[in-house]
């Protein structure tokens, strides 16, 4: 009996090492999708989208004669046993010094308990998939993984190229309905290295680069989208556009290697080892170049301006736009309109 009460707890502790042993590592933020099929009974998938119903109809191939083979036009379906997740879901509203401000991080406990109803566990790698088709497709992923960073969880990667890669490599896909039991994911903790509000970026100090992940017209003041309040980017910042951050690899778009992501900030006078704040029109699309940034490129001084133009204006903070002659009152979201 004596044995055995000595025995017992080696045995019990010598288990959770094996089945530690046995749990796939994670070979960065990145996987690909020969990673993923070898390793999938070992990791949790969640697929992040925002269109919820194509995760249960099929996906949709097209002949066209000029690419001379089927192209991927819609990517249905899912990897099996993946949890889905919308992306309207996973942002929200909240009060901000008296103001309702849109597209915010959840609170903490929200967040947590948004990640055990969709059955996320614990202790188990994650891996945050995307349609992958488009960029801001891709940067709903990203965003994911920021929230999923600032919240505690460093056992996190995301698939290169997303669902598309995985159906262009001839991976199987399922349509049925998602039936994820809740999960124990906890968040560990509120990094706040990795966000900056209205004031931080208001107050940053001279080696603090500012970017905007807009598109030019955005940047420039254009056009604008209808939550933001000014036509505009934010006083000394630099551009940095999505579209020029990936690359499209058949109906794909993934990474380029984080060699050439330097290249590319150098291109844009933008130093890859300063302190810098990454924001867009609502925290989204600034997902991807921080993610590029921190994750890619190894900068830990990059952050991303949750509240972004979205916030910015609607404290009325200042913006610097090209001088156009005025609108015509109805053209309130720029010159996307007919006749503005």
């Amino acid at each position: 009996m004596k044995l055995y009460r000595i025995l017992l707890p080696l045995i019990f502790t010598a288990a959770i090492l094996i089945g530690n042993a046995s749990a796939a590592q994670l070979p960065g933020s990145i996987v690909d999708t020969q990673w993923l099929s070898k390793n999938l009974q070992e990791i949790q998938v969640i697929d992040v989208r925002s269109n919820k119903a194509t995760f249960t109809t099929q996906p949709v191939f097209e002949l066209q004669e000029k690419a001379n083979r089927e192209v991927l036009t819609q990517a249905g379906g899912h990897i099996e046993n993946a949890i889905l997740l919308p992306y309207k879901s996973i942002r929200g509203e909240r009060q901000v010094d008296g103001q309702k401000v849109k597209y915010l991080l959840p609170e903490k406990d929200d967040f947590e308990e948004l990640m055990q109803t969709a059955g996320l566990h614990s202790g188990k790698p994650i891996i945050i998939v995307s349609t992958g088709m488009t960029p801001k497709r891709v940067n709903e992923a990203l965003r994911l993984f920021w929230q999923l960073k600032y919240f505690g969880e460093d056992n996190v990667a995301v698939l290169d190229g997303g669902l598309a890669a995985w159906l262009n490599d001839g991976h199987k896909v399922v349509t049925t309905e998602g039936s994820a039991t809740p999960g124990n994911w906890k968040a560990t903790a509120t990094r706040t290295e990795l966000i900056a509000t209205p004031n931080d970026v208001s107050n940053a100090e001279a080696n603090v680069q500012l970017v905007d992940a807009r598109g030019t017209e955005q940047f420039y003041g254009i056009n604008k989208r209808d939550y933001v309040s000014a036509f505009g980017h934010i006083r000394g910042a630099k551009m940095l556009p999505t579209e020029v951050l990936f690359r499209k690899d058949r109906d794909a778009i993934k990474f380029y290697s984080p060699e050439a992501y330097r290249s590319i900030l150098e291109i844009s006078g933008i130093e890859a080892d300063q302190p810098t704040i990454f924001y867009c029109n609502s925290g989204h699309l600034a997902a991807g170049p921080w993610f590029i940034e921190h994750e890619l490129v190894g900068n830990s001084m990059a952050r991303l301006f949750d509240g972004s133009m979205h916030q910015w204006t609607l404290q009325n903070r200042p913006v610097k736009t090209v001088m156009l002659e005025p609108l015509p009152a109805t053209c309130k979201s720029g010159l996307s309109k007919p006749g503005c």
